[in-house]
């Protein structure tokens, strides 16, 4: 991976990433980045749909349909404060 590259600042202060970083971070046109400033540096950071990073993203655990319905009204009668 590349740890630092020269860019240019374009037409509107855009800044074009290398196409390495963009296929390294899985970045698609639209996604949205968290900016910020730190002692005279730019941080560029991705900020993940949490939707598509439970679908796409490394699974910890596995539930099956009855386990995660289970849950579901469990939670539901929590929030709702009434047993079915």
């Amino acid at each position: 991976m590349i740890q630092e590259r020269e860019i240019k600042v374009g037409k509107k202060y855009a800044l074009y990433l290398p196409i390495e970083v963009v296929r390294t971070l899985k970045l698609r046109e639209g996604d949205r980045m968290m900016l910020s400033l730190s002692e005279g540096r730019i941080i560029l950071t991705p900020i993940r749909d949490p939707l598509e990073m439970a679908l796409e993203g490394e699974k910890s655990d596995s539930y099956t349909p009855e386990e995660i319905e289970a849950i579901s009204l469990e939670e539901q009668r929590r929030r709702i404060g009434n047993s079915p």
